[in-house]
């Protein structure tokens, strides 16, 4: 589980150094909002294992379920499962395509993991 951030970390894309928490390139890929469907709350929702949205965002939506699929393994500090599942409905498009280019950009910048990458390279060797 990862513990609540700022909502200021929202907006952040960059290249977090390897001896940091949370190592690696983070981009926004895709930003906007959700509403929960069922008269539940979303916490009482993902007690029961299940939460029905409707994704409001710049490539995902429409309704989708996410799914508790269990953990991995029996060990206590592996990572649970989830599973996105998209709901029928006036948003499917049946030629959407994870590798389409247009998805491999953020949703804030533009830009993909490589450009995020080569700014921060960039501006490593201007310092």
């Amino acid at each position: 589980m990862t513990e609540d951030h700022p909502l200021e970390y929202a907006d952040f894309e960059g290249v977090i150094p390897v001896e940091h928490y949370g190592a690696g390139t983070v981009m926004v890929w895709d930003k906007g909002t959700y509403e929960t469907e069922d008269d539940l709350p979303a916490e009482e929702q993902l007690a029961r294992g299940e939460i029905k949205l409707i994704l409001h965002g710049k490539k995902l939506q429409g309704g989708f379920v996410l799914v508790h699929m269990g953990k991995h393994g029996a060990k206590p500090k592996e990572k649970s499962r989830w599973l996105l599942i998209k709901r029928q409905d006036e948003y499917v498009n049946p030629d959407w395509q994870l590798e389409d280019a247009k998805l491999s950009r953020s949703a804030l910048t533009g830009r993909t993991f490589q450009e995020i990458v080569q700014s921060r390279t960039k501006r490593k060797r201007a310092a």
